[in-house]
């Protein structure tokens, strides 16, 4: 199953959503604001990334400016005791399965979660459009 965590004032994640429901993907919708992750929830997204912290962390966020972070200096348990306690240090949307995640809202990369079907049939309709 796919997971979508969301800000409800995020226009990426209206868009996530949008673009999820449009293609009749499944998905579990969660606004991380009123129900906060927790240690293991933010250390699960964090195996996902490729980068660590800077996959997930918004460093234009205001909640990141005020406490006047240096997220290279934090071990990851303050990381991701911080995570926990302000959830506005994410980015979002943040999708993501048991093997892929996506973080923010990029038409191209979320179709990483279509079926291999869809997207083998798409690439053969663009290939007959080509030739």
């Amino acid at each position: 199953m796919l997971n979508l965590y969301v800000a409800p004032s995020s226009a990426s994640s209206r868009k996530a959503r949008a673009w999820l429901t449009e293609h009749n993907i499944d998905f579990k919708e969660r606004n991380i604001n009123s129900k906060p992750l927790n240690t293991d929830e933010v250390k699960q997204i964090l195996r996902l990334t490729e980068n660590g912290s800077e996959d997930i962390i918004s460093t234009r966020s205001n909640i990141f400016k005020k406490l006047n972070l240096d997220i290279d200096n934090l071990s990851v348990s303050q990381l991701v005791d911080l995570i926990v306690k302000y959830p506005d240090l994410m980015k979002r949307p943040i999708i993501f399965d048991d093997r892929r995640l996506e973080v923010g809202f990029n038409e191209e990369e979320i179709r990483r979660f279509l079926p291999r079907e869809v997207r083998e049939a798409e690439l053969k309709t663009l290939e007959a459009r080509i030739s």
